[in-house]
């Protein structure tokens, strides 16, 4: 029996990982992994991680020397993990898709709750305070959604927001072929939405990808929804546009300092961070646990594939569906893709 070692625990992990388990003794560790905790995986054949556990050469190294050969990513995104650092060490496979649904219906539900303000006639409710003042919005049927990223969730929500009458514009580097969907220049999208909302991965490339300049070009009174990378969101900038009322209001499910704190109870500390507490204090403001992942279906879906993912790899199948490949960038076309030939991209160093 392979033995994994599973990080960042929380109840409904083992919950539905216990549900899924295709044959596997599994050790739950409640520490995230970073390089100071990844000796506890010593005698494992492979490690599950989680979107803000610290993978880092550091730790690659020590999960190799434990003897570690796969790291099963249960999420999608891979930009805590140093992939070239890894590679001829550790394959490393991820749950590209996990109901779509989940993370585009929890977009809309905060740009619906910061529109409507909802969360304000909640509590003004509980105290039996019934007044209307202060509790308008506006239409968002004949609105502009501007959507970056345009991959399985993107479409998703323009799916959504097309329900509501909404006009959507989109933008993606790498637009997809035959989707019907009006692509512009970010710039075009940035001055022509009266909501933004974000659905792509965080790269080098694209980190702040929403910063001063981008607040800048937006149209004024403009909400902006992230439910992808908090990366992705210059945090500080933000903050001043929402101040000086450039932005309406924001939902984020994401923040990007976040790793040390979401997902944990932090009620009972200081938070130091000024910006994040600045953030929250916002009435315009509506920040959730990074929980947008957070349904029964997707919860199902993840732990079914990331079993599917180490059956692939333990079973030695000859090309592994969601393995990260550390050649991303090569299109399918490219000859020299390691998949085209029906190859695992991360060959593992023989001993």
């Amino acid at each position: 029996m392979k033995k994994l070692a599973f990080f960042d625990t929380k109840p409904y992990d083992k919950l539905w990982f216990d549900r899924a388990n295709t044959g596997y003794e599994i050790v739950y560790f409640e520490t995230k992994l970073t390089a100071r905790t990844a000796r506890l995986a010593a005698g494992c054949d492979a490690v599950c991680a989680f979107v803000n556990d610290t993978i880092d050469a550091a730790a690659i190294d020590i999960l190799y020397e434990c003897g570690v050969k796969v790291l099963a990513l249960r999420c999608a995104g891979y930009n805590n993990v140093d992939r070239k650092a890894a590679y001829g060490k550790l394959v490393i496979v991820r749950v590209p898709a996990y109901s779509p649904h989940a993370v585009a219906e929890h977009a809309m539900a905060l740009l619906l709750c910061l529109n409507r303000k909802v969360h304000k006639a909640y509590i003004r409710t509980r105290d039996f305070n019934f007044s209307l003042v202060g509790l308008g919005g506006m239409d968002l049927y004949g609105k502009t959604v501007g959507v970056i990223g345009t991959g399985k969730i993107g479409r998703v929500f323009i799916d959504i927001c097309r329900g509501f009458g909404m006009q959507v514009l989109a933008y993606d580097p790498y637009p997809a072929a035959d989707s019907g969907l009006d692509y512009v220049t970010l710039d075009e999208l940035l001055e022509r939405s009266d909501v933004i909302s974000l659905h792509c991965p965080l790269t080098k490339e694209n980190r702040h990808l929403l910063d001063g300049d981008a607040f800048a070009k937006m149209k004024k009174g403009v909400f902006l929804i992230n439910t992808s990378r908090g990366g992705l969101v210059d945090s500080e900038a933000l903050l001043e546009a929402l101040n000086s009322g450039a932005v309406r209001g924001a939902g984020l499910d994401v923040y990007e300092e976040e790793a040390d704190l979401f997902f944990e109870d932090n009620s009972d500390i200081p938070v130091l961070d000024e910006t994040l507490s600045l953030l929250v204090s916002r009435p315009n403001v509506i920040m959730t646990s990074h929980q947008a992942f957070l349904t029964e279906e997707a919860l199902a879906d993840i732990a079914r594939t990331t079993f599917m993912n180490l059956d692939e790899y333990f079973s030695d199948a000859p090309v592994l569906t969601n393995e990260i490949c550390y050649h991303c960038d090569r299109r399918k076309s490219d000859p020299d893709c390691l998949r085209n030939r029906r190859e695992r991209c991360w060959q593992p160093i023989k001993d």
